[in-house]
């Protein structure tokens, strides 16, 4: 199995690495083979980090929700996002870090072990509640991706230097109207998560809401971003 991981991760980076490539130069003036790598690459790396986390979360009648193994299924959500984003233009660049990122947590899993099995037929809403979560920190995990390129391609500009892949590249304010729709639904999954958690915790974990540190920072990191969206919306 751990060749598997191994396999994944070196799949992960070397589309990460063509992603680069192809950032600096046009597709256009690339080897054909080379354009080519990058769309069933990522497709082979993704395809076996979630045959990894499919086998690592769901054990018997039970799913190891592990920190190792949250982590994972987060990068690997973080991972299919920004190559779907990629694929229509929405993302250009977000891949060559996101990659890297799921490789990096992809590793984390396979070396260190800390099972935490939760029971399927206990709490049904609880897989909702998970699934929620996962996607929503995901989705938010690739705006943080994005808001990097596009500050990169911003000082760029700045600098006087041309975009790159200025032909397939979409103008920077529809890439940032992307972002934004990107963190709102973010937001909104992380609000479903909160009021999921809150409402219905005994039902999800069978005993009533403890004001822990885990809520603290959930509501901290709620109300930044929709202090951001707010700011976005009123002043642009």
């Amino acid at each position: 199995m751990i060749l598997l991981y191994l396999a994944v991760a070196t799949a992960y980076l070397a589309a990460a690495w063509l992603e680069w490539k192809l950032l600096a130069k046009p597709p256009h003036a690339s080897p054909a083979r080379l354009v080519a790598a990058t769309s069933w690459l990522p497709a082979a790396a993704l395809a076996g980090h979630f045959f990894i986390v499919a086998s690592a979360l769901l054990v018997a009648d039970e799913l190891d929700l592990s920190l190792v193994n949250a982590l994972s299924a987060v990068g690997g959500l973080t991972a299919l996002f920004a190559w779907l984003g990629s694929l229509s233009r929405a993302l250009p660049g977000a891949t060559a870090v996101a990659f890297p990122v799921a490789a990096i947590a992809l590793l984390l899993s396979a070396v260190f072990s800390n099972p935490h099995p939760f029971a399927l037929s206990e709490a049904p809403l609880a897989r909702v509640h998970i699934a929620i979560a996962l996607t929503a920190y995901a989705l938010l995990i690739v705006a943080a991706l994005q808001a990097l390129v596009l500050i990169g391609l911003e000082k760029r500009l700045h600098r006087g230097l041309p975009e790159p892949r200025a032909d397939s590249m979409p103008p920077l304010l529809t890439l940032e109207r992307f972002l934004f729709r990107i963190v709102g639904a973010g937001f909104i999954l992380l609000t479903l998560t909160l009021a999921t958690g809150i409402l219905f915790s005994e039902e999800l974990f069978g005993k009533p809401l403890a004001f822990t540190h885990k809520i603290v920072f959930s509501v901290l990191a709620w109300l930044a971003y929709a202090a951001l969206l707010l700011g976005h919306y009123r002043f642009g």
